[in-house]
């Protein structure tokens, strides 16, 4: 598993993790197996969110005896971002994980409460050793400027975004300014929501031409592109542990100039939205 700096975190961290959004609606034991297959294989960047039901729950049992080996984020709601809302939203996170830390947390979007207070949350959580890092989700650029502004230079860790095949909103301004101001881009929901490419579309076998050329398939080759610049990072989602090891298989694939110049012509960028999407 290729892993690469996490903006200015001071620790490298794998470009395919895991994504757990909805994970509590599956099986359970089949869903903590799915994350620790997903560990085995090194796919070690756990992504998970207070707003994700018992989604911590799950990621707590997954990683029992084994929290060293993972880079652990959840997020906090931003009706519970205020100053004191964030430490406690974040103290309920560790009970509900079984841990005393996380690796990175993050504001899951921009809400009613002042950056410079729920960041000031994150900075009393990081000198309490309760968190590591810290950083924001689905900000488009003059979110990024209001945070940066109240947070200060090198705070910000990443901003993770909706991002797939379909959807490359980011690339307009929001990766470019996280590039330039050294923050990690975390894709989410990087097979799209339920409407990953047919193998009867024309971009579908486009997909399943270029796996072929790896012995893949076209899930990695998907997630490849996606974190085919090295600011970028991707979290899928896996149901059971064979998911979790086609989505793995990701971390180690190379894709030629000239098949990323093909997806780049059959998944085409589009206009620049008024509003940055999100799910």
């Amino acid at each position: 598993m290729e892993r690469r700096p996490f903006g200015p975190v001071p620790r490298e961290v794998a470009v395919i993790g895991q994504g757990t959004w909805y994970i509590d609606d599956a099986h359970r034991p089949t869903a903590v197996a799915a994350l620790r297959r997903g560990l085995d294989l090194g796919m070690t960047h756990f992504d998970t969110a207070e707003m994700y039901g018992d989604a911590e729950t799950v990621v707590g049992e997954a990683i029992t005896g084994r929290r060293d080996e993972v880079f652990l984020v959840s997020k906090v709601l931003p009706s519970n971002a205020s100053r004191e809302g964030t430490v406690a939203a974040c103290e309920r996170s560790l009970a509900r994980l079984r841990t005393d830390r996380l690796d990175c947390y993050l504001l899951h979007w921009p809400g009613p409460h002042p950056l410079e207070d729920t960041f000031a949350g994150f900075e009393r959580l990081r000198e309490q050793g309760k968190i590591l890092s810290w950083g924001v989700s689905n900000f488009d650029v003059p979110n990024l400027d209001a945070a940066w502004n109240a947070g200060g230079e090198g705070r910000i860790a990443c901003n993770q975004v909706l991002y797939h095949l379909e959807e490359r909103a980011i690339e307009h301004a929001v990766r470019p300014w996280c590039e330039e101001h050294g923050v990690a881009v975390v894709a989410y929901s990087p097979f799209g929501h339920s409407s990953f490419p047919g193998p009867r579309t024309p971009g579908g076998r486009m997909l399943e031409d270029i796996a072929a050329n790896h012995g893949a398939t076209a899930r990695q080759v998907a997630l490849r592109f996606l974190v085919r610049r090295p600011s970028c990072f991707t979290i899928p989602k896996a149901s059971s542990p064979e998911h979790a090891t086609d989505n793995a298989g990701a971390g180690a694939l190379s894709l030629t100039e000239a098949e990323i110049a093909r997806l780049d012509v059959a998944f085409p960028l589009g206009p620049r939205p008024r509003r940055l999407p999100m799910l």
